[in-house]
């Protein structure tokens, strides 16, 4: 009995030692709150405290430590008789609102409650911040919202503008149309009101405040609720308007920003015209009277009204070309017809007899304050603008009238003058931005002799970014007569003589030039080529650069021209072919009659190479449907079809402009196909194109999933090792995993491919061992096949051309040992996002060092869309050479997963290039962007 007693004690301490609970550890921080309490304790004097909060405003508060450390700020706040240190607190209590992970909630009765007792304006005007600052962390708290309106109503009476202000940002942020504030909130300035009122009503009562700040900030409050998406009533239009004449810049400039919502709301509506019977759209007024600010006291003020006007395409042609005539209407009001003026005398029977001065002059009285700009016929808003002393202003304007010609062939033509004379602005931007202008509006206008002569004249300018640029306006240009191709011939083989560093933006120039002005070059083509009926005239020489322009000039004119090629010389033929030849992207395809035409593969003679972008398009995907039927690459004559494939591809993209990209990206895609072995081409397939979708993405990363496993297997292979081919395996299977994470949409398109194949054997890869796994990769590659590469709509490849240094000089640069030589650089670049962190400079000496330059963004311009211009100097040094070597400088373009520009369409994808082949003198993490250029250079040892 006694050991069956033992035994159920025993078994019940047992079980009573299993129920208490094991007491865990648990390893805290340092409170912030505690170590705020003893500080704030500590101090003596309100420096000291003000001295403390500094320094804790310093340091990071974790989330859960927030709440904490508000209880401690607001004890001490109750405490402080002080109100600077009062001040601080309450500005802590705003940051401390914003700590990432918060919610702050939990002190809003709190934050309000300090209110209550505050004598402090300066103090209040923080607080109510603070609440801001809540409320808007709380926007889906519709009772904690509404308080803190009511709160901001009660204190919208104070005499001090902060409050005031503070109070109209909180009605702008958090106040709703739909709710309508009681009457007990409401607090009008000195209104005591008894009806119902909505937000808008109480902000635009501040409209009028006697303080410019608080009108300021009630025109920005009612900005607010616009950009919170309510819709501003219409009746404060009128109010707006007379902020217009305020005395002071900052409500000119907030009023003239609210006039343009409103126009933009309310663009149909019919207004009244002061001092008239008439009436007016809204947005014809408001364009009016924004056009009227364009003169304004305040540069500023001058700058935003420019811009807004840009932006009113919807006022009426007839105020939108009043904007360029100065002239203004006698008595400032609409002209009545001689017909209405000859009624009314008839009906009144009296006519003037002219025996009195000015008795046939209006009875009434006119009130010139009164006048509307628009009666005045906008009075040459855009001469104004145009004119002004400050440049910031008449860019602004230059930028205003280019937006509204672009919607307006008409308003185009009109301001073409205003616009060229700005072309000898003497603010280099301003040029600049002119010419731009003028190019983005090319197509609605045609150059007369007069304004193609102002134009030209830029060329002589010394800054290469405004030649540059003009040269690009010219290509997008129509002139009216061949005189006006003559004089812009001259114009830039001067340009051509005097800048010999603009040659091949002034070929580009003449190409674009005689391709839309055929018509115009052929009665001078006889004179241009120096030709003669009946007399031989010596042979031009080829390497005159002034001779290729004109030849450029002529060719692409002869493209849409047949009979021109009558009129050329045998020795303009031979001209022809090898210019064909070396600059083939000037030099168009030509079909001249009695003459054997050449081709270097079936393209030309198939139709490809004469011009035709449908017959281009469809032997380009004729030619991926072909490749397409491949099954793999084991099949006879596979290898040798994707060769000629992606030769046709090549040439397709050379004689082909627009598909250049396209052809490109197809005919590199294939040859990774081929060099599965290698890791060539997929960087540049992923990085060097833009305009790719995701799938094109998806199918380039399936054959890196293809050559990843291809090395696997070669590693399984040659490097025998459990663990080092364990590793490889399950770095192997997260790939796929990533690739079916990244591209889960696309996997439909992705039937009989590699990846899908792996997708279905997954399951039995992640368990098998990793030489099952080896055999069963290799089995994998060897049926899986090709994927249809279906293309976007277009595709840009980035390239790189450096124009100097040229490569052709044999006279080396010499330096001394040690010391270091400038070397210009000059490149144009295509088609690169974000230049100025991708592309670098690579100078490879001749003993294998290599050195990465980076530009400064200063160095890059943009002459054009798409096009970006480098010019930079790189700094070459190195020990003393016995005789002179060439160095090669060459463009990288560096890439990143986590930069790459196909960020925004895909996550990131990360890449590990261990143990795989790298084209020679590459950079890991960079693609070679330009083709080398050589440049002699000469250490000389130092004189002793």
């Amino acid at each position: 009995m006694s050991a069956h007693i033992n035994h159920v004690v025993v078994v019940l301490q047992q079980v009573s030692l299993e129920e208490v609970p094991a007491k865990k550890l648990r390893l805290t921080k340092p409170s912030k709150s505690a170590a705020l309490h003893i500080d704030l304790c500590k101090a003596t004097s309100p420096t000291d405290a003000l001295q403390y909060l500094l320094s804790f405003a310093r340091r990071p508060v974790e989330a859960e430590s927030v709440e904490g450390v508000v209880r401690i700020l607001l004890e001490h706040y109750y405490k402080e008789s002080d109100n600077s240190v009062r001040l601080k607190i309450a500005s802590l209590l705003g940051l401390l609102s914003k700590t990432q992970g918060f919610a702050p909630d939990c002190i809003v009765d709190d934050a309000i409650n300090t209110l209550n007792n505050e004598k402090s304006h300066q103090v209040l005007a923080q607080l109510l911040g603070t609440l801001l600052i809540i409320g808007t962390q709380l926007p889906d708290k519709i009772a904690v919202v509404q308080r803190l309106i009511d709160v901001a109503c009660k204190h919208l009476s104070s005499t001090y503008f902060g409050v005031r202000n503070k109070c109209l940002q909180l009605l702008g942020c958090l106040g709703t149309v739909d709710k309508p504030l009681s009457k007990e909130t409401d607090a009008g300035p000195g209104a005591q009101t008894s009806h119902v009122r909505d937000v808008q009503s109480v902000i635009s009562d501040y409209f009028q405040d006697q303080d410019p700040r608080v009108r300021t900030a009630a025109i920005k409050a009612m900005l607010q609720l616009h950009e919170r998406g309510m819709k501003i009533q219409q009746t404060i239009y009128n109010q707006a308007c007379k902020l217009l004449s305020d005395d002071y810049e900052q409500v000119r400039s907030a009023a003239v920003q609210m006039v343009w919502v409103l126009s933009q709301l309310y663009p149909e509506s019919i207004v009244p015209i002061p001092s008239s019977n008439e009436e007016i759209r809204l947005v014809d007024d408001s364009f009016g009277k924004i056009c009227h600010m364009v003169s304004d006291g305040s540069w500023v003020v001058r700058v935003q009204a420019a811009k807004l006007l840009g932006s009113m395409h919807q006022v009426s042609p007839h105020f939108l070309e009043q904007t360029l005539d100065k002239k203004l209407m006698s008595d400032l009001r609409r002209k009545r017809t001689a017909h209405e003026r000859a009624k009314e005398l008839y009906a009144s029977g009296e006519f003037s007899s002219g025996r009195r001065w000015a008795d046939d002059a209006p009875k009434e009285k006119v009130d010139t304050s009164g006048v509307n700009l628009i009666d005045s016929g906008a009075c040459g808003a855009f001469v104004h603008g145009l004119e002004d002393e400050m440049y910031e202003v008449r860019i602004s304007a230059v930028e205003a009238l280019c937006s509204l010609a672009q919607s307006s062939p008409s308003f185009a033509e009109k301001c073409l003058d205003f616009l060229v004379d700005m072309f000898n602005d003497e603010i280099e931007e301003v040029r600049l931005q002119s010419i731009h202008v003028l190019r983005q509006i090319s197509t609605h206008i045609t150059l007369r002799e007069d304004q193609l002569d102002t134009v030209l004249a830029v060329l002589e300018d010394s800054s290469r970014d405004i030649r540059e640029a003009l040269h690009e306006l010219l290509c997008y240009t129509n002139v009216s007569t061949k005189d006006c191709i003559q004089l812009a011939l001259v114009e830039l083989l001067k340009n051509l003589t005097k800048y010999p560093t603009d040659r091949n933006s002034v070929w580009k120039c003449l190409k674009f030039l005689g391709a839309r002005h055929p018509t115009l070059v052929l009665p001078i083509v006889p004179e241009l080529l120096s030709t003669h009926p009946y007399f031989d005239t010596p042979e031009p020489d080829m390497d005159d650069p002034a001779y290729i322009a004109v030849l450029v000039l002529v060719f692409n004119a002869a493209k849409s021209c047949p009979t021109m090629p009558a009129l050329f010389s045998d020795h303009t033929f031979r001209h022809y072919a090898y210019l064909r030849d070396s600059l083939s992207h000037l030099v168009p395809h030509l079909r001249l009659p009695g003459r054997k035409q050449t081709a270097s593969s079936g393209l030309e003679a198939s139709g490809v190479g004469s011009g035709s972008l449908e017959s281009a398009q469809n032997f380009l995907q004729d030619s991926l449907v072909r490749v397409s039927a491949l099954q793999n690459l084991e099949t006879p004559g596979a290898q040798d079809l994707l060769e000629f494939t992606i030769r046709d591809l090549l040439r397709l993209g050379e004689l082909q402009t627009e598909l250049a990209g396209s052809a490109d990206f197809c005919a590199t895609y294939l040859h990774c196909q081929l060099l599965l072995t290698k890791w060539l081409s997929f960087d540049d397939l992923e990085f060097l194109y833009s305009g790719l979708e995701t799938q094109q993405i998806a199918t380039i990363h399936n054959v890196r999933l293809q050559a990843k496993a291809l090395q696997l297997i070669l590693t399984a292979r040659s490097k025998p090792g459990v663990d080092r081919v364990l590793g490889a395996c399950e770095k192997f299977l997260q790939d796929v995993e990533s690739f079916q994470r990244l591209f889960m949409t696309e996997l439909p398109h992705f039937q009989d491919s590699f990846v899908e194949k792996l997708l279905e054997l997954m399951p039995r890869l992640t368990t098998c061992k990793p030489l099952d796994l080896v055999k069963i990769l290799q089995t994998t590659l060897r049926q899986s096949g090709f994927i249809h590469l279906k293309l976007p709509e277009q595709i840009h490849r980035a390239s790189a051309t450096i124009i100097e240094p040229t490569g052709e000089s044999d006279n080396p640069l010499k330096f001394t040992t040690g010391l270091v030589v400038a070397l210009d650089i000059d490149a144009t670049l295509e088609h690169v996002q974000d230049p100025q962190t991708s592309v670098k400079v690579q100078v490879l000496y001749p003993d294998g060092q290599s050195h990465i330059i980076h530009p400064k963004p200063g160095d890059f311009r943009t002459p054009g869309p798409g096009r970006v211009r480098l010019i930079t100097q790189v700094y070459l040094s190195h020990s003393a050479w016995t005789e002179a070597c060439q160095i090669e400088v060459r463009l990288l373009l560096a890439y990143s997963s986590s930069s790459s520009k196909q960020s925004a369409s895909k996550p990131a994808w990360n890449e590990s290039m261990d143990g795989l082949p790298t084209s020679e003198s590459c950079i890991e993490g960079t693609i070679h962007l330009s083709k080398p250029v050589k440049v002699f250079i000469m250490p000389k040892p130092a004189r002793r």
